[in-house]
Protein backbone atom coordinates (compact mmCIF):
# COMPACT_ATOMS: atom_id res chain seq x y z
CA UNK A 1 0.00 0.00 0.00
CA UNK A 2 2.52 2.54 1.15
CA UNK A 3 4.91 1.56 -1.95
CA UNK A 4 2.14 2.06 -4.58
CA UNK A 5 1.25 5.25 -2.66
CA UNK A 6 4.79 6.55 -2.91
CA UNK A 7 5.69 5.93 -6.38
CA UNK A 8 2.40 7.30 -7.40
CA UNK A 9 3.31 10.61 -6.14
CA UNK A 10 7.27 10.82 -7.34
CA UNK A 11 5.84 9.41 -10.69
CA UNK A 12 3.60 12.36 -11.04
CA UNK A 13 6.12 14.94 -9.63
CA UNK A 14 8.39 13.08 -12.33
CA UNK A 15 6.50 13.82 -14.89
CA UNK A 16 5.08 17.65 -13.59
CA UNK A 17 8.49 18.56 -14.34
CA UNK A 18 8.41 18.33 -17.32
CA UNK A 19 5.06 20.27 -17.86
CA UNK A 20 6.84 23.32 -15.58
CA UNK A 21 10.12 23.23 -17.71
CA UNK A 22 7.50 24.95 -20.69
CA UNK A 23 6.27 27.96 -18.34
CA UNK A 24 6.53 31.51 -18.59
CA UNK A 25 8.23 32.67 -15.51
CA UNK A 26 5.03 35.35 -15.02
CA UNK A 27 3.25 32.29 -14.44
CA UNK A 28 5.33 30.46 -11.61
CA UNK A 29 5.23 34.28 -9.93
CA UNK A 30 1.48 34.38 -10.62
CA UNK A 31 1.58 31.27 -8.43
CA UNK A 32 3.74 32.18 -5.69
CA UNK A 33 1.74 35.93 -5.55
CA UNK A 34 -1.45 33.65 -5.27
CA UNK A 35 0.29 31.57 -2.67
CA UNK A 36 1.50 34.63 -0.45
CA UNK A 37 -2.21 35.80 -0.37
CA UNK A 38 -4.02 32.37 0.84
CA UNK A 39 -1.58 31.88 3.65
CA UNK A 40 -2.17 35.32 4.48
CA UNK A 41 -5.87 34.86 3.93
CA UNK A 42 -5.28 31.36 6.68
CA UNK A 43 -3.54 32.82 8.94
CA UNK A 44 -5.99 32.01 12.07
CA UNK A 45 -6.83 28.34 10.61
CA UNK A 46 -2.78 27.98 10.52
CA UNK A 47 -2.19 29.04 13.96
CA UNK A 48 -4.83 26.32 14.87
CA UNK A 49 -4.04 23.66 13.32
CA UNK A 50 -0.17 24.33 14.29
CA UNK A 51 -1.47 24.18 17.94
CA UNK A 52 -2.43 20.72 17.32
CA UNK A 53 1.33 19.54 16.17
CA UNK A 54 3.32 22.17 19.44
CA UNK A 55 0.58 20.24 21.83
CA UNK A 56 1.49 16.81 20.56
CA UNK A 57 5.18 17.68 20.74
CA UNK A 58 4.77 18.58 24.30
CA UNK A 59 3.38 15.37 25.00
CA UNK A 60 5.58 13.66 23.05
CA UNK A 61 8.57 15.20 25.15
CA UNK A 62 9.82 16.91 22.29
CA UNK A 63 13.39 18.95 23.03
CA UNK A 64 12.44 22.36 23.30
CA UNK A 65 14.69 23.10 20.58
CA UNK A 66 12.39 21.11 18.46
CA UNK A 67 9.25 22.61 19.30
CA UNK A 68 10.57 26.03 19.04
CA UNK A 69 10.77 24.96 15.37
CA UNK A 70 7.85 23.51 15.07
CA UNK A 71 5.95 26.89 15.79
CA UNK A 72 4.29 29.29 13.23
CA UNK A 73 3.14 32.12 15.46
CA UNK A 74 2.03 35.36 13.49
CA UNK A 75 5.96 36.55 13.20
CA UNK A 76 6.89 33.39 11.45
CA UNK A 77 3.87 33.34 9.05
CA UNK A 78 4.57 36.78 8.26
CA UNK A 79 7.82 35.75 7.14
CA UNK A 80 6.96 32.91 5.21
CA UNK A 81 5.27 35.30 3.19
CA UNK A 82 7.87 37.85 2.80
CA UNK A 83 10.24 34.99 1.67
CA UNK A 84 7.00 34.42 -1.22
CA UNK A 85 7.72 38.06 -2.05
CA UNK A 86 11.33 37.40 -2.23
CA UNK A 87 11.70 34.46 -4.12
CA UNK A 88 9.05 36.10 -6.97
CA UNK A 89 11.25 39.75 -7.41
CA UNK A 90 14.43 37.30 -7.64
CA UNK A 91 15.35 36.27 -11.43
CA UNK A 92 14.96 32.91 -12.53
CA UNK A 93 18.38 31.95 -13.05
CA UNK A 94 17.21 28.88 -15.68
CA UNK A 95 18.50 29.78 -18.92
CA UNK A 96 21.18 32.07 -17.82
CA UNK A 97 24.46 31.82 -19.94
CA UNK A 98 27.27 30.52 -18.09
CA UNK A 99 30.00 31.06 -20.62
CA UNK A 100 30.19 30.73 -24.19
CA UNK A 101 32.46 30.19 -27.55
CA UNK A 102 33.35 29.46 -30.35
CA UNK A 103 35.37 26.91 -31.84
CA UNK A 104 37.75 26.93 -35.01
CA UNK A 105 35.83 24.75 -36.70
CA UNK A 106 32.75 27.48 -36.16
CA UNK A 107 30.90 25.29 -33.42
CA UNK A 108 29.60 27.53 -31.04
CA UNK A 109 29.39 26.54 -27.67
CA UNK A 110 27.06 27.54 -24.54
CA UNK A 111 27.12 26.48 -20.91
CA UNK A 112 24.07 26.96 -19.84
CA UNK A 113 21.74 27.12 -16.52
CA UNK A 114 19.25 24.16 -16.66
CA UNK A 115 16.92 22.93 -13.46
CA UNK A 116 17.83 19.54 -11.83
CA UNK A 117 14.96 18.18 -12.00
CA UNK A 118 13.15 16.53 -9.65
CA UNK A 119 14.24 17.25 -5.90
CA UNK A 120 13.51 15.14 -2.72
CA UNK A 121 13.40 16.68 0.05
CA UNK A 122 12.95 14.70 3.90
CA UNK A 123 12.73 17.39 6.57
CA UNK A 124 12.49 17.53 10.51
CA UNK A 125 9.73 19.94 12.90
CA UNK A 126 10.00 23.42 10.75
CA UNK A 127 6.88 23.28 8.59
CA UNK A 128 8.29 27.06 7.27
CA UNK A 129 10.38 24.17 4.95
CA UNK A 130 7.42 22.98 3.17
CA UNK A 131 6.97 26.59 1.78
CA UNK A 132 11.02 27.55 1.63
CA UNK A 133 11.17 24.24 -0.44
CA UNK A 134 8.27 24.67 -2.94
CA UNK A 135 8.78 28.07 -3.80
CA UNK A 136 12.23 27.60 -4.60
CA UNK A 137 11.92 24.43 -6.79
CA UNK A 138 9.05 26.38 -8.56
CA UNK A 139 10.98 29.22 -9.07
CA UNK A 140 13.88 27.58 -10.64
CA UNK A 141 11.49 24.98 -12.43
CA UNK A 142 11.92 22.23 -10.52
CA UNK A 143 9.06 19.95 -9.49
CA UNK A 144 9.90 18.50 -5.80
CA UNK A 145 8.68 15.92 -3.28
CA UNK A 146 8.75 17.04 -0.01
CA UNK A 147 8.21 14.48 3.18
CA UNK A 148 8.05 16.27 6.47
CA UNK A 149 8.22 15.05 9.84
CA UNK A 150 5.09 13.00 11.66
CA UNK A 151 5.44 15.85 14.37
CA UNK A 152 4.44 18.22 12.03
CA UNK A 153 1.90 16.59 9.90
CA UNK A 154 -1.03 18.60 10.63
CA UNK A 155 1.03 21.93 9.76
CA UNK A 156 2.50 20.23 6.57
CA UNK A 157 -0.56 19.11 5.09
CA UNK A 158 -2.54 22.01 5.16
CA UNK A 159 0.55 24.11 3.61
CA UNK A 160 0.63 21.81 1.39
CA UNK A 161 -2.97 22.01 0.52
CA UNK A 162 -2.71 25.87 0.20
CA UNK A 163 0.34 25.06 -2.21
CA UNK A 164 -2.02 22.90 -4.65
CA UNK A 165 -4.92 26.07 -4.66
CA UNK A 166 -2.37 27.86 -5.52
CA UNK A 167 -0.87 26.47 -8.30
CA UNK A 168 -4.38 25.16 -9.44
CA UNK A 169 -5.16 28.97 -9.55
CA UNK A 170 -2.59 29.38 -12.28
CA UNK A 171 -3.22 26.59 -14.56
CA UNK A 172 -0.24 24.72 -13.01
CA UNK A 173 0.00 21.04 -12.94
CA UNK A 174 -0.74 20.34 -8.39
CA UNK A 175 1.79 17.67 -8.87
CA UNK A 176 4.52 19.91 -9.07
CA UNK A 177 4.62 20.28 -5.42
CA UNK A 178 4.31 16.39 -4.05
CA UNK A 179 3.18 16.12 -0.64
CA UNK A 180 3.87 12.68 0.89
CA UNK A 181 0.61 12.63 3.94
CA UNK A 182 2.06 9.32 5.64
CA UNK A 183 3.68 9.19 9.27
CA UNK A 184 5.10 5.88 7.64
CA UNK A 185 8.90 6.40 8.07
CA UNK A 186 9.06 3.22 5.69
CA UNK A 187 7.84 6.60 2.84
CA UNK A 188 11.63 7.59 3.59
CA UNK A 189 13.30 4.43 2.31
CA UNK A 190 11.08 4.26 -0.95
CA UNK A 191 12.40 7.70 -1.38
CA UNK A 192 15.91 7.27 -1.01
CA UNK A 193 15.96 4.04 -3.72
CA UNK A 194 13.62 6.07 -6.38
CA UNK A 195 16.59 7.36 -8.24
CA UNK A 196 14.22 6.64 -12.24
CA UNK A 197 12.23 9.73 -10.66
CA UNK A 198 14.55 11.66 -7.77
CA UNK A 199 17.38 13.81 -9.59
CA UNK A 200 18.42 15.31 -6.47
CA UNK A 201 17.23 14.71 -2.68
CA UNK A 202 18.05 17.35 0.24
CA UNK A 203 17.61 15.46 3.97
CA UNK A 204 17.18 18.65 6.41
CA UNK A 205 16.88 17.85 10.05
CA UNK A 206 19.06 16.15 12.29
CA UNK A 207 22.21 13.97 12.49
CA UNK A 208 21.04 10.89 12.12
CA UNK A 209 18.45 12.02 9.59
CA UNK A 210 20.97 13.32 7.69
CA UNK A 211 23.57 9.86 8.18
CA UNK A 212 20.85 7.81 7.28
CA UNK A 213 20.27 9.66 4.09
CA UNK A 214 23.70 9.95 2.83
CA UNK A 215 24.38 6.49 3.42
CA UNK A 216 21.29 4.98 1.88
CA UNK A 217 20.06 7.05 -0.94
CA UNK A 218 20.92 5.72 -4.17
CA UNK A 219 20.60 10.16 -6.43
CA UNK A 220 23.23 12.68 -5.36
CA UNK A 221 22.90 14.14 -1.87
CA UNK A 222 22.92 17.75 -0.85
CA UNK A 223 23.40 17.30 2.54
CA UNK A 224 21.84 19.97 5.47
CA UNK A 225 24.65 18.77 8.09
CA UNK A 226 24.58 19.47 11.70
CA UNK A 227 26.00 22.70 12.56
CA UNK A 228 28.83 21.93 15.07
CA UNK A 229 29.57 26.11 14.77
CA UNK A 230 32.94 28.16 16.50
CA UNK A 231 33.63 31.60 17.32
CA UNK A 232 37.49 31.99 17.78
CA UNK A 233 37.89 35.36 20.58
CA UNK A 234 41.55 35.92 19.38
CA UNK A 235 44.44 38.04 21.41
CA UNK A 236 43.71 41.25 19.20
CA UNK A 237 40.16 41.03 19.57
CA UNK A 238 37.88 44.12 21.10
CA UNK A 239 36.47 42.95 24.21
CA UNK A 240 33.21 44.62 23.36
CA UNK A 241 32.56 43.67 20.47
CA UNK A 242 33.69 39.97 21.31
CA UNK A 243 31.16 39.48 24.09
CA UNK A 244 28.57 40.68 22.06
CA UNK A 245 29.05 38.58 19.25
CA UNK A 246 29.70 35.86 21.23
CA UNK A 247 26.70 36.22 23.03
CA UNK A 248 24.68 36.39 19.82
CA UNK A 249 25.98 33.29 18.59
CA UNK A 250 24.79 31.16 21.73
CA UNK A 251 22.10 32.80 23.33
CA UNK A 252 19.58 34.40 20.27
CA UNK A 253 18.24 31.07 19.17
CA UNK A 254 20.58 28.09 20.49
CA UNK A 255 18.13 25.67 18.80
CA UNK A 256 19.80 26.13 14.94
CA UNK A 257 22.07 25.11 12.90
CA UNK A 258 24.34 28.48 13.17
CA UNK A 259 24.72 28.80 16.81
CA UNK A 260 27.58 28.39 18.30
CA UNK A 261 28.34 25.30 20.12
CA UNK A 262 32.18 25.74 20.93
CA UNK A 263 34.06 29.03 21.97
CA UNK A 264 37.51 29.55 21.31
CA UNK A 265 39.33 31.99 23.09
CA UNK A 266 43.21 32.95 22.78
CA UNK A 267 45.12 32.55 26.26
CA UNK A 268 46.31 36.32 26.14
CA UNK A 269 43.05 37.82 26.19
CA UNK A 270 41.35 34.86 28.59
CA UNK A 271 40.87 35.79 31.75
CA UNK A 272 39.94 39.39 30.76
CA UNK A 273 37.28 38.36 28.52
CA UNK A 274 35.95 35.08 30.41
CA UNK A 275 35.53 36.84 33.34
CA UNK A 276 33.34 39.38 31.53
CA UNK A 277 31.32 36.76 29.91
CA UNK A 278 30.42 34.38 32.54
CA UNK A 279 28.13 36.53 34.09
CA UNK A 280 26.37 37.24 30.78
CA UNK A 281 25.82 33.27 30.17
CA UNK A 282 24.69 32.82 33.57
CA UNK A 283 21.97 35.81 33.33
CA UNK A 284 20.81 33.68 30.18
CA UNK A 285 20.83 30.34 31.96
CA UNK A 286 23.62 28.87 29.64
CA UNK A 287 25.42 25.65 31.11
CA UNK A 288 29.24 26.33 30.19
CA UNK A 289 31.87 23.81 29.96
CA UNK A 290 35.53 24.60 30.13
CA UNK A 291 38.74 22.86 29.41
CA UNK A 292 41.35 22.34 32.18
CA UNK A 293 42.48 26.00 30.84
CA UNK A 294 39.11 27.70 31.16
CA UNK A 295 39.03 26.82 35.01
CA UNK A 296 41.87 28.48 35.59
CA UNK A 297 40.19 31.59 34.89
CA UNK A 298 35.91 30.27 35.49
CA UNK A 299 34.12 28.40 37.74
CA UNK A 300 32.35 25.88 35.25
CA UNK A 301 31.78 22.20 34.47
CA UNK A 302 34.99 20.80 33.05
CA UNK A 303 34.48 20.18 29.60
CA UNK A 304 35.37 16.19 27.91
CA UNK A 305 36.22 15.11 24.84
CA UNK A 306 32.69 14.54 23.59
CA UNK A 307 31.48 18.03 24.29
CA UNK A 308 34.15 18.95 21.04
CA UNK A 309 32.00 16.66 18.90
CA UNK A 310 28.53 17.82 20.31
CA UNK A 311 26.18 19.90 18.31
CA UNK A 312 24.06 21.01 21.79
CA UNK A 313 20.95 22.85 20.26
CA UNK A 314 20.57 24.09 23.27
CA UNK A 315 21.87 26.76 26.09
CA UNK A 316 24.74 24.68 26.36
CA UNK A 317 28.50 26.06 25.29
CA UNK A 318 31.94 23.79 25.65
CA UNK A 319 35.13 26.98 26.39
CA UNK A 320 38.37 26.23 25.04
CA UNK A 321 41.50 28.34 26.00
CA UNK A 322 44.11 28.16 22.92
CA UNK A 323 47.61 29.27 22.77
CA UNK A 324 47.57 30.79 19.27
CA UNK A 325 45.15 31.22 16.45
CA UNK A 326 46.94 28.42 14.09
CA UNK A 327 45.55 26.20 17.13
CA UNK A 328 42.00 27.50 16.88
CA UNK A 329 42.01 27.23 13.03
CA UNK A 330 43.36 23.28 13.68
CA UNK A 331 40.62 22.78 16.54
CA UNK A 332 37.86 24.07 14.21
CA UNK A 333 39.08 22.05 10.86
CA UNK A 334 39.02 18.84 13.46
CA UNK A 335 35.89 19.11 14.61
CA UNK A 336 33.75 21.66 12.99
CA UNK A 337 30.80 20.45 10.75
CA UNK A 338 31.87 22.42 7.67
CA UNK A 339 28.74 24.84 8.10
CA UNK A 340 29.51 28.47 9.61
CA UNK A 341 32.85 29.82 11.60
CA UNK A 342 34.04 32.93 13.31
CA UNK A 343 37.10 35.18 14.32
CA UNK A 344 36.47 38.02 16.52
CA UNK A 345 40.33 40.07 15.92
CA UNK A 346 41.49 43.82 14.62
CA UNK A 347 44.07 41.85 13.25
CA UNK A 348 44.02 42.13 9.81
CA UNK A 349 46.72 39.54 8.51
CA UNK A 350 45.01 36.91 11.11
CA UNK A 351 41.66 37.75 9.99
CA UNK A 352 42.67 36.40 7.00
CA UNK A 353 44.48 33.57 7.23
CA UNK A 354 41.33 32.62 9.34
CA UNK A 355 39.35 33.34 6.07
CA UNK A 356 41.56 31.00 4.04
CA UNK A 357 42.21 28.50 6.26
CA UNK A 358 39.31 27.49 7.68
CA UNK A 359 37.28 24.22 6.17
CA UNK A 360 33.71 25.71 6.22
CA UNK A 361 31.25 26.54 3.62
CA UNK A 362 30.82 30.42 5.97
CA UNK A 363 33.72 31.85 7.15
CA UNK A 364 33.16 34.87 9.45
CA UNK A 365 35.22 37.95 10.92
CA UNK A 366 33.87 40.10 13.63
CA UNK A 367 30.19 38.89 12.92
CA UNK A 368 27.73 36.50 14.52
CA UNK A 369 27.61 32.66 13.08
CA UNK A 370 23.88 33.49 12.72
CA UNK A 371 23.70 35.31 9.78
CA UNK A 372 24.24 31.72 7.91
CA UNK A 373 20.96 32.16 6.40
CA UNK A 374 19.26 31.59 3.06
CA UNK A 375 17.04 35.15 4.02
CA UNK A 376 19.55 36.75 5.16
CA UNK A 377 22.34 36.41 2.02
CA UNK A 378 18.94 37.69 0.12
CA UNK A 379 18.59 34.66 -1.23
CA UNK A 380 14.53 34.90 -0.20
CA UNK A 381 14.77 31.55 1.11
CA UNK A 382 16.86 28.10 1.68
CA UNK A 383 16.35 24.72 0.83
CA UNK A 384 19.00 24.26 3.50
CA UNK A 385 22.80 25.11 4.67
CA UNK A 386 24.63 22.61 2.41
CA UNK A 387 28.07 21.61 4.11
CA UNK A 388 28.80 19.39 1.00
CA UNK A 389 31.70 20.52 -1.16
CA UNK A 390 30.29 19.58 -4.44
CA UNK A 391 27.76 20.73 -6.22
CA UNK A 392 26.42 23.38 -3.90
CA UNK A 393 27.71 24.52 -0.27
CA UNK A 394 26.42 27.21 2.18
CA UNK A 395 22.86 28.44 1.48
CA UNK A 396 20.90 26.86 -0.95
CA UNK A 397 19.34 29.43 -3.27
CA UNK A 398 17.50 29.28 -6.54
CA UNK A 399 21.22 29.02 -8.31
CA UNK A 400 22.40 26.32 -6.33
CA UNK A 401 19.44 24.22 -7.60
CA UNK A 402 20.21 24.39 -11.34
CA UNK A 403 23.03 22.41 -12.96
CA UNK A 404 24.07 22.80 -16.88
CA UNK A 405 24.05 21.69 -20.09
CA UNK A 406 26.37 22.12 -23.17
CA UNK A 407 24.53 23.52 -26.00
CA UNK A 408 26.54 23.33 -29.62
CA UNK A 409 25.33 25.24 -32.61
CA UNK A 410 27.14 24.23 -35.69
CA UNK A 411 26.32 24.62 -39.72
CA UNK A 412 27.21 20.81 -40.99
CA UNK A 413 30.38 20.07 -39.22
CA UNK A 414 31.79 16.50 -38.97
CA UNK A 415 34.63 15.00 -36.90
CA UNK A 416 37.82 14.03 -39.02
Amino acid sequence: MIESYVDDILKKAHDAFFELSKQREDTVNAALESLAELIDKNREKIKKINAIDVENAKKNNLKSALIDRLILNDKRIGGIIESIEVVKKLKCPVGEVIEGWRLENGLSIEKVRVPIGTIGIIYESRPNVTIDAAILTLKSLNSAVLKGGSEAINSNRLLSELLKEALEKNNLNPDTIGFLDTTDRTAVNIMLKSDKYIDAIVPRGGEGLVKFVSQNATMPVIKHDKGLCHTYIDKDANIKKALDIAFNAKVQRPGVCNAMETLLVHRAIAEKFLKAFKPLMDKAEVELRGCKKTLEFIDVKEAKEEDWQTEYLDLILSIKVVESADEAIEHINKYGSKHSEAIVTENYSTAERFLNEVDASCVYVNASTRFTDGGVFGFGAEIGISTNKLHARGPVGLKELTTYKYKIRGDGQIRQ
